[in-house]
């Protein structure tokens, strides 16, 4: 069967960051690296998500900060990058998405991703895109510890982020319930891994994929 053409449609691409607070930020690679290492991990990750998202070229750009917009980081980010600030906005992390993914898709596809995956190259998103753009509602790339890395949605689709265990490894799972619960069509281009516990660590320095600054 002859795949669909591709729309040359822009898509945006939303990146989800807390502000790198030692204590707060990647709260579970302190027993490793300690607070301070933890944050300076974490700015480490953030950067690098800007910088694919930029070179993958598809469309506008935008961090979306977590508790606000105001800390000093993302302020010399968008300083050094240009990249759009936006507050996160919601009780859990399914509103905050759902926000961000309604605001954004009002205008074009959308994806979103955090910032705990460095393997999601510039080709990783440029492939999600085209799911979009073929035409699928929705596209995602599960994560190996059950939650996903990624989530893209031609349109809002509040029901998608409802009754879902966040934090847990059935958030994927439940995820595709509610796709085929609202008859959606949706594709998964790939499977990742992300970079939350001490045991990443290691897999994270052997890939070579975050480059020291």
């Amino acid at each position: 069967m002859a795949m669909p053409p591709v729309n040359p449609e822009p898509v945006h691409i939303a990146i989800f960051a807390k502000a790198p607070i030692a204590g707060t930020a990647k709260t579970r690679l302190i027993p490793a690296l300690g607070a301070a290492g933890a944050a300076r991990l974490h700015r480490q990750l953030v950067r690098h998500a800007v910088t694919t998202a930029h070179t993958a070229m598809m469309g506008p750009v935008s961090l979306w900060c977590a508790p606000d917009t105001t800390h000093r980081f993302f302020r010399a980010l968008t300083a050094t990058t240009g990249i759009a600030l936006h507050a996160q906005h919601g009780e859990h992390l399914g509103e905050r998405m759902h926000h961000a993914l309604s605001a954004l898709t009002a205008t074009g596809p959308t994806l979103l991703i955090g910032t705990d995956c460095p393997m999601l190259t510039p080709t990783v998103l440029q492939d999600c895109a085209t799911a979009l753009q073929r035409g699928h509602d929705a596209v995602f790339l599960p994560a190996e510890d059950g939650g996903y890395a990624l989530v893209g949605l031609r349109a809002p689709q509040p029901a998608v982020f409802r009754n879902i265990d966040w934090g847990s490894d059935a958030v994927m799972a439940q995820t595709r319930e509610r796709l085929r619960e609202c008859g959606l069509r949706w594709a998964e281009p790939a499977t990742v891994w992300d970079v939350d516990r001490p045991q990443d660590l290691l897999r994270l320095q052997q890939s070579a994929l975050l480059v020291a600054r």
